[in-house]
């Protein structure tokens, strides 16, 4: 069993999905973790070849300290588009990797970076089964399923500014301080989100968004969430292996 995180830059796995990891981590999975873009404007200090090798030097320090599987970026910041070449890229990791479940982003969230990464990997995993897609570098087709979740939005609200509650929540409450180690590995990014977004402290920042949606799943003190992308071509009608896995460490939104 393999679980794969895609997200658009060094850091957002940490905010979004490490804890989840973490979790499938526990029940048996094998971790791989990958950052599409590599990080190269997320600075007011560095040129973009120095801070793109820091960072990546960052993520591949927060993936192995849990365990995980380090794929390299494919591209620059803001230059995640939902275009050809990279598709085949990222297509092409999905072959190799072969997961049972994928963690990407949400389809609408506060930028383009995050939004075109969830279209990339939902296509990446669509096409694992077509021998007649191309990818690079070339690999074999697989027709395993392979099951698609979006994490939430950062801040929790679309784009509009609109609250967005996901399907499933995932119980981080102990699972905060090895969530803020990884992120602490993001030293570069301590500056750059004072900086850009305002935050006094990007790992309170990560707590108090993983508390707060704690508040709305009504059982957890901390959660992450996330919500299944449709089956049709992906996985079975039932399938849902992040609820197998996790058990009472994830509670169901239609469950009240």
């Amino acid at each position: 069993m393999i679980a794969f995180a895609i997200a658009a830059h060094p850091d957002d796995i940490e905010f979004l999905m490490a804890g989840t990891m973490l979790r499938l981590q526990h029940a048996g999975y094998e971790l791989h973790y990958m950052n599409v873009a590599n990080g190269c404007c997320g600075t007011t200090q560095y040129e973009r070849d120095e801070i793109a090798a820091i960072r990546a030097r960052e993520g591949r320090e927060a993936a192995e300290s849990i365990g995980a599987v380090f794929h390299p970026s494919i591209c620059n910041d803001l230059e995640v588009f939902y275009e050809l070449s990279l598709l085949r890229k990222l297509a092409s990791v999905i072959r190799e990797v072969q997961p049972t479940i994928v963690l990407t982003h949400a389809l609408s969230d506060y930028m383009e970076d995050h939004m075109n990464t969830a279209r990339l990997a939902v296509t990446a995993a669509f096409s694992r089964g077509m021998p007649n897609f191309p990818v690079d570098p070339p690999r074999p087709h697989y027709l395993e399923p392979v099951t698609v979740y979006h994490a939430q939005p950062y801040t929790h609200h679309d784009p509009l500014g609109r609250l967005v509650l996901p399907q499933s929540y995932v119980d981080t409450a102990d699972l905060l301080s090895q969530k803020t180690e990884m992120l602490s590995k993001h030293l570069s990014q301590k500056l750059w989100l004072d900086e850009s977004q305002g935050h006094d402290s990007y790992l309170e920042t990560l707590r108090s968004l993983d508390r707060e949606l704690g508040r709305h799943s009504g059982v957890f003190k901390a959660a992450e969430g996330w919500t299944r992308h449709l089956p049709v071509g992906f996985c079975g009608a039932d399938d849902d292996p992040l609820r197998d896995a996790l058990g009472p460490h994830l509670h169901r939104a239609e469950d009240g």
